[in-house]
Parts: C-alpha cells; structure tokens; sequence
C-alpha cells in the first residue's frame, strides 16, 4: 500500500497566471491522504476560487511542467517537486 501523508511542493506561476494570482508561486501542501497527482494539486488551487478557479478550469489552456520537464495533470508528485503553471504561448 502506498503510503499517502501530506507533502509539498513549489508552484511557479507564469505570464498571466502570474498577473491573475498576483504572485510568482508559492509552496503548496497537498492535504493528507490525497493521492499525489498534479490533478489533486489542481483541485486544491481551483478549490480557492476567484482567480484560481476560472484561469484553472478544466477545459482553459495552460501548460504544466514538474522539474522543468512538461507533464500531464495525471502525473504523480514528489515532496519537494517544483511545478510550473503557464499559458502556451509565452513570448519573448
């Protein structure tokens, strides 16, 4: 059996997600048993509302990295993990 205590992880926010939550990131807890996806992370974040709700839907197009490599939101976390949330197009 997995074991499924709390862990955390650093959320970076970009380009208009950054504007929108008005913050670089953050370090996120993930609640105690929960399974540790970057869906349950998802969840957590839209469970806040306003802002995090709607730039998170499902359906809203942003990009997901965990560790600087891309991810989808089914991917498992690890304690300590950073993860990036973005628009897909960023510019520059």
């Amino acid at each position: 059996m997995r074991d499924q205590t709390a862990l955390s992880v650093r959320v970076v926010y970009l380009a208009r997600l950054r504007e929108s939550f008005a913050s670089p990131g953050e370090t996120v807890r993930l609640p105690d048993g929960s399974e540790p996806t970057i869906d349950r992370l998802l969840e957590a974040l839209r469970a806040r509302g306003g802002a995090y709700a709607a730039e998170l839907a499902p359906g809203r197009a942003f990009r997901i990295a965990v560790n600087h490599e891309m991810a989808k939101p089914s991917d498992p976390l690890r304690d300590g993990d950073e993860v990036a949330l973005f628009p897909p197009v960023t510019g520059g």
